[in-house]
């Protein structure tokens, strides 16, 4: 759903709405991104309380109200609404899918199991910024597009239900082998879980390398917010028809997804910091490349290097 809306919800909010400012347009991230910084935070809680499988799909029950929102809101604030839910639903669901993986691989292949995650997740994006601008330029820019998101969100939930087995027991046997005396045993004595407001300090304040990823992904975060809600815009102002602002929507996420393959088996091997690095740079240049050169193909070109370099720092910091 969320690659959907790339494609279409800000060219929406100016045809539909009549907004013209562009603070009030991007008031739906900023509900999006709000929301979905708290859920994330609490998603990894509730998993351990009361199961990965209970949260996922509790996520995409919350989630499937969204495309009908989006399809048949009479006014911004519904949209807004709607992106609140979608954040809820976005933080439970993701940070459950990577929880998920993390307790199936184990510690050292960390990278490979974000990259594989990021890339499944961001190759539906594009694929979903994709069809959603073929169908606005073909039909509407609403309510057609937002049927796709119906069929995601039911068929996530389905799948959840039916399909995902629960896996804390796999991080339960792994914790087994840390246990305080380094015995290994199950017998020995479990560690006390710290408690969210330590934690809070520890990675926002009081470690310096968990600080620095947490700022990290903050930047990273800001540089999609800002691809999500005004490129579509800036774009469309250059002339741009519809069905290439979806095309260009899609490329970012699609290189983004694609090289993630790669990128987050490559952390394991190189190191993390080289990676995240690298990446942030590369992101400087395809934005800046992005507002110096004019055009399909050379927009086309910069947002390429900017889905490399967040290929490079988005698997890597999860793995961090």
């Amino acid at each position: 759903m969320v690659g959907l809306e790339r494609s279409v919800l800000p060219l929406l909010a100016e045809t539909d709405f009549g907004l013209a400012s562009k603070t009030v347009i991007l008031s739906f991230i900023v509900s999006f991104g709000v929301v979905k910084a708290v859920a994330n935070l609490l998603a990894g809680r509730l998993s351990d309380r009361v199961g990965r499988k209970q949260v996922l799909v509790a996520g995409w029950l919350i989630g499937l109200p969204v495309p009908f929102l989006l399809m048949w809101a009479p006014a911004w604030s519904w949209i807004v609404f709607a992106n609140v839910l979608l954040g809820i639903n976005q933080g439970l669901c993701w940070s459950t899918t990577v929880i998920m993986k993390i307790d199936l691989v184990g510690p050292r292949r960390r990278g490979l199991a974000m990259g594989l995650n990021e890339a499944a997740g961001y190759l539906a994006v594009s694929a979903a910024a994709l069809g959603a601008g073929y169908l606005a330029s073909t039909y509407a820019l609403r309510p057609q597009p937002f049927y796709l998101g119906a069929a995601f969100a039911a068929a996530g939930l389905l799948l959840s239900v039916l399909a995902v087995r629960e896996t804390q027991a796999y991080a339960r046997t792994e914790a087994s082998f840390h246990t305080p005396d380094g015995s290994g045993h199950d017998g020995a004595p479990t560690p006390t879980q710290p408690s969210f407001a330590r934690i809070l300090l520890q990675t926002s304040w009081h470690n310096r390398t968990l600080f620095a990823v947490s700022q990290a992904g903050m930047v990273n975060n800001l540089n999609d917010g800002l691809a999500w809600g005004l490129f579509p815009l800036f774009f469309a102002l250059a002339g741009l028809p519809v069905l290439q602002v979806g095309i260009l929507a899609a490329i970012y996420p699609g290189v983004w997804g694609l090289a993630q393959l790669g990128t987050g088996a490559l952390s394991d091997h190189v190191g993390r910091k080289k990676m995240i690095a690298g990446g942030m740079w590369l992101q400087a240049v395809g934005l800046l490349l992005l507002l110096l050169t004019r055009g399909f193909g050379p927009w086309a070109g910069s947002l390429t290097i900017l889905g490399l370099g967040t290929a490079m720092v988005y698997p890597t910091l999860l793995a961090a």
